[in-house]
């Protein structure tokens, strides 16, 4: 998808704020390499450079990176996804790779899982976390209903896997897993009433680009009117997530 690094920045801030909760999985050691992958904007990838004597951040969003470069200028940035990296000459360059909620976004795993296998030095470390099976569930099932309305099908891009299933392709993939679990994350969404449409215009984009703007505010105040009684608090949106959290190691 195109993502828009100003609106992401602005009202997406909660995602980064999140993850700084799992930089402290992330031992602090000069010498190591560290690649954050999916590093969006670079709030994390930033935090991450005094954890580490070199880090680089990668993102399939240009405009991304460009954010990212402008605003934290000291790591190395690059436009690359999974399939990108293999083509960078990395193999076996990071000590540990760090990724905050990507993963889903990804439906090839075995194409990222080896990448990143392939990019890790032996007894590197994975720390990632990302969407849980029933991740933003009511959400996602709250617009489908409003699309199919209007005889339209909710494209669903997401990979939200359980910890079981997981645990397996991490192991086929040659990863030893430390740490595997799943959670409720119940989180509050910026932007007050507003908070929810902002939030379907950046993450559905791609189902909302063949609406009209006034065919989308119908489609917000729909979505938000079925969600009401459920993620309103009287004072913002608390959306339905879920998350995967995991460490392993590169065998």
């Amino acid at each position: 998808m195109d993502w828009n690094a100003a609106l992401y920045r602005k009202s997406h801030g909660f995602v980064a704020e999140y993850g700084k909760n799992l930089l402290a999985c992330v031992p602090e050691d000069a010498a190591q390499c560290i690649l954050d992958f999916g590093c969006g904007t670079g709030e994390l990838t930033a935090a991450l450079v005094g954890k580490a004597g070199q880090v680089v951040g990668v993102d399939q969003s240009a405009a991304m990176i460009r954010a990212a470069r402008e605003t934290y200028p000291g790591p190395e940035y690059h436009v690359l996804d999974a399939a990108g990296l293999a083509a960078q000459g990395w193999t076996a360059r990071f000590d540990l790779v760090f990724s905050n909620a990507v993963f889903h976004w990804i439906q090839d795993q075995e194409t990222l899982l080896r990448a990143l296998h392939a990019v890790l030095k032996p007894d590197g470390l994975l720390v990632c976390e990302f969407g849980a099976q029933g991740n933003v569930a009511a959400v996602c099932a709250a617009f489908a209903s409003a699309l199919a309305t209007r005889g339209r099908t909710r494209a669903d891009p997401f990979y939200f896997p359980t910890p079981a299933a997981y645990r397996q392709k991490l192991e086929t993939a040659g990863f030893q897993v430390r740490y595997i679990e799943d959670y409720d994350r119940p989180t509050p969404l910026s932007g007050g009433e507003n908070g929810l449409a902002l939030w379907l215009e950046q993450f559905f984009a791609e189902d909302l680009a063949g609406f009209e703007h006034t065919e989308q505010m119908n489609i917000f105040r729909e979505v938000a009117c079925a969600l009401r009684p459920r993620l309103w608090d009287g004072e913002r949106w608390i959306a339905d997530y879920r998350r995967l959290r995991l460490l392993a190691v590169r065998n």
